[in-house]
This record gives C-alpha cells, structure tokens and sequence, in this order.
C-alpha cells in the first residue's frame, strides 16, 4: 500500500503521537511492541503528525508540511517518503475508506470496540481498519472439549464474531464441573455439554453459527475425521483448537494430524497456578513435538538416574482448577485463535506463553526452532500452514 493511495492518510486514534521533552516524536501508545520514538530536531515531523488528521489529502498534507517550515526547503518526496515509512509501520489509516459492505451495520455497531483494538494492535497497511474483523467473520473454528478452558474460549470467539465455531465434546454436565466451567448452568446437569454449550453461545451471538457434536476423540484418525468435515475432502476449517486432556496422548494426535493437513492449531490449559497457551502453523516455527523436546533438554530437575519426571510434578487424579485458571486458559486459548485468523497481533507460531499466578510479573514463554531430529516433523517436508 502507497500513501498516494489513501484518501484522506490519518494517524490512527490509538496511534496518536506527542512530543517528549526533548523534542522527539512519541507514536503509537506507550505499549511495548507497538510504540516507537523518533528524533525530530527540526520539528517537522510533528508537523506532519499533526497535519495527518484524517481532513487532508496526501497532497494537500505535504503542502501543508511545506508551509510551516518554508526555512527548511524540504523536497516533497521526503514528505512523501516520511508518510509512507509511517504507513508501513502500521500507524496509519485511510479516513476516506468505507466499511467493508460484507460486515453488516449491526456488525459494525456490534464488534466497534473489538475492532478499534484490533486496530491498536496491527501494525500491518490495510485497505480499511475493519479487515482484520472481517478475517474474524469469515474464519471456521474447529474446538475439541468444552469444559472450563473450551467453554470459556467457545464464549470468547462467539463473542468476538468468528464465523462459524464446530464444538466437540463427549460428556454430560456434572455438578463438580460448575466450579469452572462457567457456560454452563445448574439447570444443565446431566445435559449432553455440546447440547448445553450450544444453546448459550447461540444465546450469546445469533450472527455467528455455532454447530457441534457428542463425540469421543479415540485416536488420530477420529481428529482427521473431524477437521475434514462432513463433506469430506479438504479441511473445512482454519484453526483447530485443543482443550481436551484426556486421553494424556491427544495433544500428540493433535500434532500428527495438523502436520499432514496444514492446518494451524493451538491448544491450552492449566497446571495449578500455571496457565499457558502453545501455538503451532505447519511450517513455520517448531511443532508441538520439537518445542516440547527442547523443553525437556532446556529443564533440570535433578533426578536421580532412574527416576520418573512424574516425582517432581505429581499428577492428580484430577486437574486442581477454578474458574479463573480455567477461564484465563480459555481466554488465552481464544486469543491464540483470533491472531492466527486475522494475523492481530503478529504471534510467530512454535511457541508456549502464558502466566504464573503465584507469582505476577513471572511470564512463561517457551520457544524452539523447528528440529532435525523431531520424530513429527523433522524427517519429512512440512506441508506449510494457512494461518496468518
């Protein structure tokens, strides 16, 4: 995208600049990995800032640039040149540019706060801020389990208008399951979870369709099965989303089968305090595979020879949780989804974040490079992953 081609070029509202003490030029907020500082000794920069308000052509703002300074002579391309870096940089906008006609009125009213940040967050030109929503609208979900860290990131998309969202999951509402997974109520007990999660995200968001189906995942074929679709063929869906735990070797399938068809995947939960998110494309970055190895090499638990890695972190017979460990898997997990639909944020995939609740200011990330050795993907050519 050219400045030339916008109509009316502005800095955008959450972008907007301002001068520090020194005279430098502050843009884009003060968010790490979003903002930026750039030095302004004759003061023009400001003026071209400023003059980029969203009333103004790009002509126009380089005469106007051009009058305020008239001592500094300044070439129009530089101006030019100057709008231009600020546009590929992400902080600009085309005042001019009408709504995408595929995103009703009521879409726009409804999912107005969700696209200005997403606007905040994108640091990519675009025709118009509302691309990014639109990716959203048009994105296909595939979600395995609903429990406390699926129902909460089923809620989450729903809400934030994905397109169409397939929910898989085999049980029944119980009564301990309601002190986490909170799409559900008492008056679901005993309830199929796909039947209840259903009739609450279609309650939430009727632009949105919703599908689902009681089903057990039992091995790698019935994943396979599963993001072909009902039709068969090619896989109908963008993203695959795991927050299933059992059984224990299903992120391990999950892995398998995404590698063969392409298809970027993400899958969370929790651990105690521990909270994370892993995020995988086909390649690009590491598998779950590779980045799990080296997570592996990287710990040193220090056990005697002989030793099980289960004696320095027990499993319980069941998972210790409560509604906020679940919900900010959930929330983490539906976060996950949405940049790998819309590319907002930028998240480079073959990589682990998350936070320790014991302990804020503790982030987890974990990080690997695609291995050689990998028994998942290093032997054999990666068929490349649509996700942005």
């Amino acid at each position: 995208m050219t400045v030339q081609g916008l109509g009316r070029p502005r800095i955008k509202p959450e972008h907007r600049a301002y001068r520090t003490v020194d005279g430098h030029l502050r843009i884009g907020s003060v968010v790490y990995g979003i903002g930026a500082e750039v030095k302004d000794p004759d003061g023009w920069l400001w003026t071209l800032v400023e003059a980029m308000d969203g009333t103004r052509s790009a002509a126009d703002i380089v005469a106007e640039v051009s009058r305020h300074h008239p001592e500094l002579r300044l070439p129009a391309p530089d101006i030019v040149q100057a709008m231009t870096d600020l546009t590929e940089a992400g902080y600009v906008e085309d005042a001019a540019a009408p709504p995408p006609a595929e995103l009703s009125e009521r879409e726009r009213e409804r999912y107005g706060r969700g696209m200005t940040l997403l606007r905040w967050m994108d640091l990519r030109p675009r025709e118009s801020a509302w691309e990014p929503q639109l990716s959203l609208r048009r994105g296909r979900v595939l979600l395995i389990g609903v429990g406390g860290t699926g129902g909460a990131a089923a809620r989450d998309l729903v809400a934030s208008g994905v397109g169409l969202l397939h929910c898989v999951d085999p049980d029944v509402v119980e009564l301990s399951n309601l002190n986490r997974q909170t799409l559900y109520r008492e008056t679901d007990l005993g309830t199929s979870k796909t039947d209840a999660a259903l009739t609450a995200l279609r309650a939430l968001n009727s632009d949105v369709t919703v599908t689902g189906e009681r089903r057990e995942v039992r091995g790698p074929a019935d994943l396979a099965d599963l993001l072909t679709g009902p039709s068969g063929g090619g896989s109908p869906y963008d993203v695959m989303l795991l927050a299933a735990d059992r059984p224990a070797v299903i992120r391990r399938w999950a892995n398998q089968v995404c590698l063969a068809s392409g298809t970027s995947w993400a899958e969370a939960g929790y651990r105690g305090p521990l909270v994370s998110v892993g995020v995988f494309t086909p390649g690009r970055g590491a598998c779950w595979e590779c980045l799990r190895s080296t997570e592996i090499e990287r710990r040193d638990l220090r056990l005697a020879p002989g030793q099980d890695e289960e004696v320095a972190s027990p499993r319980m017979p069941w998972n210790p949780v409560n509604a906020v460990t679940a919900g900010l898997s959930g929330s983490l997990l539906a976060h996950a989804a949405l940049a790998l639909l819309c590319g907002v944020p930028r998240i480079d995939p073959g990589c682990r974040f998350g936070l320790n609740l014991m302990v804020p200011g503790d982030p987890i990330m974990q990080r690997s490079e695609r291995r050689s050795d990998c028994p998942a993907c290093g032997t054999e050519p990666v068929r490349p992953g649509a996700g942005a």
